[in-house]
């Protein structure tokens, strides 16, 4: 194939021997530019996401990249130039934009001091490069002079923090509006003959206004024929009727049971619609409940609630060689950039993505800005990575424009005076947290000290319906295994697909509701938005804010007297079932505060105690395991360490790994459709209910034994990964394989 003439330049070749079919570069330059600076407007740095676009692919203004379009075995940094005239042309400001410009395919790199990516520093010292031609001049007006960003200042010490959060911003506008172009230019290109390009793109979303109506009518639908039902009530009443509040940072402490699933979404579409803010933004703690709370938003918004609510839990994640134009095709639910007025995902995805370097993770991250971002759980917040993730917080809603509200029954305390660098002006949306508690009191705690595994047994066999929790899958087992021929045994862990799960938790219910006997044996997964109601509940030791989870499981909806509805803590007997290391702070913080609080242990003033140990106590160094605030402290604008804020901010150490279980016809069915659909990620989205996540030690030696193995891999390399021996996978247990070292808690999952 003929290489263009020096006057015709290009930014994506097909495979037709026709270079006017090919895409040119000025077209591609224009408009990333203009759809950069689009997603830049929401915080105010349209301009600076406008240079961005047009510098990011100008070294492909060259000969030698205009050869390899041709077919030529031409290797060519075409990023490096782009940000080298950054910072020429645009002293200060330029050296933000270099970051973003270099990494917009390999990731965003270190300033200063090379990781697994050259250092941006050394990139840009970098000699040798090819000539530009000159009819980029020709072509690209670059802006004369940028406007400065509009933050507000923190302090001096947050200030370095700041500037790495506006980095990943403008990169995040400049990746998506990229991909976004160079997708629609293949779409032309590839669509079938006499299919209209409108075809091919999904149906609108619908507005929030719509939702906001959907919702109220199905609010409107309830009977409140109960008091519990009179209380949520008068509580959705008093949150929505502060919609009007400025924007900024909200919380929403109400006792579990009172409805906050639903109230705070109500606040959030009546809040969004009055501030002009962009989408709502759920995030969960527990992929195990992502999608219970994605069902529940779906059934409030009626058929609205199928195109408005996105569930995003990164499942397939694409590997840092799939990063680019091959990536289109393969991993469309990784790249998702969350362009839905609904969204759901875990605090793993959330915050990690905040923190990452890796063009796919940062796609996203423009659409938060503007949004009401529901920090469900939030005493969940990662206490190793603390302070950091507050920083985070705070920055959303002082700079990007987003409301966000910690939604907890028990408020982890991240605006005490004491709790140095948290948060300022949280502002209560609840009616009288205290008054809420007391109101919504339908337990009793005790502690029953250490009972060992058989006394344990004795106890849930003696109770028709009854709860266990503990803190680990094959405790768990072991005592699901010791009931199971007692009547309406049951067992719940992570190790089931989400679909077992709920086929689990839908004949618990039905048992529950027609006095039938019911022992349920779960990990922590069942604490958290888990609508049952259980009689009596046992919990091992766990912090305080676990108990008064699983204490939600009890007397849920106030069937019966607290007196008469007991949550019994316990420590389990013997090392086998202690808690893992990460564990014990909790668990010890919450036996102190269960033995000084005894009367009201689960009272605002308990939990302030609660977090009062476990954080403030803490000390700077393990509320910031790896120093990252610190380190940002002493950088500087040129040498400022993204990539190792994004390798140690991490929510779960231990790589995990999706595992499909090929659990019924629909998941068989969508395991089929692999080989043959030209995209995957709707195929991506039809398996998330039967996932699995398997630690990367575990997953090794069943790929060894041939227990999993990638499908249509060579369509999709090893993304989808699945059960090949179906006698892994338990109608008991779910997926098990014999590793006598393997403990675990986590439930959450990537």
């Amino acid at each position: 194939m003929q290489a263009p003439k020096d006057c015709e330049c290009f930014a994506h070749s097909t495979d037709s021997d026709r270079v006017a079919d090919w895409q040119p570069l000025a077209e591609h330059l224009h408009a990333v530019a203009r759809l950069a600076a689009a997603r830049a407007a929401p915080f105010g740095c349209e301009t600076l996401a406008e240079a961005a676009g047009l510098l990011h692919d100008l070294g492909k203004y060259t000969t030698d990249f205009q050869r390899r379009l041709a077919g030529e075995a031409v290797r060519v940094d075409h990023a490096t130039r782009g940000a080298q005239l950054a910072l020429e042309r645009y002293p200060g400001l330029g050296q933000l934009l270099a970051y973003v410009i270099a990494g917009h395919h390999g990731g965003l790199a270190n300033g200063a001091e090379s990781g697994e990516r050259t250092a941006l520093r050394e990139r840009l010292a970098r000699d040798g490069l090819p000539p530009l031609l000159e009819v980029w001049r020709h072509e690209i007006a670059l802006p004369e002079t940028l406007a400065r960003p509009p933050l507000v200042a923190h302090s001096r010490e947050r200030g370095m923090f700041q500037l790495s959060f506006l980095v990943r911003m403008l990169f995040s506008c400049l990746v998506d509006a990229d991909y976004l172009d160079t997708e629609a230019f293949y779409d032309r290109v590839e669509r079938p003959p006499g299919v209209r390009r409108e075809t091919l793109r999904a149906a609108p979303s619908p507005s929030l206004a719509a939702l906001r109506d959907r919702l109220d009518a199905h609010l409107q639908g309830f009977a409140a024929s109960r008091p519990v039902d009179r209380l949520r009530g008068d509580i959705l009443d008093h949150v929505r009727g502060q919609a009007a509040l400025p924007p900024g940072l909200f919380s929403l402490t109400v006792p579990t049971g009172g409805g906050k699933t639903l109230t705070s979404l109500a606040f959030a579409l009546d809040h969004a619609l009055a501030h002009g803010l962009r989408r709502v933004i759920c995030v969960i703690p527990f992929t195990s409940i992502v999608e219970q709370t994605a069902a529940s938003f779906r059934a409030a918004l009626g058929e609205l609630g199928e195109t408005a609510v996105l569930e995003h839990h990164s499942a397939f994640v694409p590997s840092a060689t799939d990063e680019g134009r091959a990536s289109r095709d393969k991993l469309r639910l990784a790249m998702e950039n969350w362009d839905a007025p609904i969204v759901v995902t875990t605090a793993v995805q959330f915050f990690e993505s905040l923190f990452a370097a890796r063009p796919s993770q940062c796609r996203k991250l423009h659409n938060i800005a503007g949004s009401v971002v529901i920090l469900d759980e939030a005493q969940t917040l990662p206490l190793k990575l603390l302070r950091p993730t507050v920083a985070a917080i705070d920055e959303l809603a002082r700079n990007y424009g987003c409301t966000l509200v910690l939604c907890t029954a028990t408020q982890p305390a991240l605006n005490a005076p004491e709790f140095r660098g948290g948060l300022d002006e949280v502002r209560e949306l609840a009616p009288d947290p205290p008054a809420l508690y007391r109101r919504l009191e339908r337990v009793r705690i005790g502690h029953l000290g250490e009972v060992d595994d058989a006394a344990l047994v004795a106890r849930l066999q003696g109770h028709a319906q009854v709860l266990c929790i503990v803190n680990n899958r094959r405790h768990a087992r072991a005592l699901y295994q010791a009931i199971a021929e007692q009547p309406g045994a049951c067992h719940l862990s992570t190790l089931m697909c989400a679909r077992h799960r709920s086929e689990v938790l839908a004949e618990v219910r039905a048992r529950l509701d027609r006095g039938a006997p019911c022992r349920l044996v779960a990990t922590s997964l069942i604490e958290a938005g888990v609508d049952v109601s259980f009689p009596v509940v046992y919990r091992a030791e766990a912090g305080l804010d676990s108990i008064a989870q699983a204490a939600g499981r009890c007397n849920r909806h106030g069937e019966d007297r607290a007196e008469d509805s007991p949550v019994w803590v316990f420590a389990p007997a013997g090392d086998a079932w202690a808690p893992p290391p990460e564990l014990k702070q909790f668990a010890q913080a919450g036996r102190e505060v269960l033995r000084r609080h005894g009367e009201a242990p689960l009272a605002p003033a308990a939990i302030d105690a609660y977090f009062q140990l476990l954080y403030w106590q803490q000390g700077d160094e393990a509320l910031d395991r790896h120093d990252l605030l610190g380190l940002l402290r002493r950088s500087r604008p040129d040498g400022l360490p993204l990539e190792t804020l994004a390798a140690c901010y991490r929510l779960i150490e231990t790589t995990q790994v999706a595992v499909i279980v090929p659990y019924d016809e629909a998941a068989r069915g969508a395991l089929a459709a692999l080989e043959h659909v030209p995209r995957c990620g709707g195929v991506a989205r039809r398996l998330q209910p039967y996932l699995v996540q398997v630690p990367g030690r575990a997953l090794a030696e069943l790929r060894a034994a041939g227990a999993v193995q990638p499908v249509a891999e060579n369509r999709w390399g090893e993304q989808f990964l699945a059960l090949m021996n179906p006698d892994l996978y338990s109608p008991d247990f779910g997926l098990w394989w014999e590793e006598p070292t393997f403990v675990s808690t986590a439930n959450t999952i990537i």
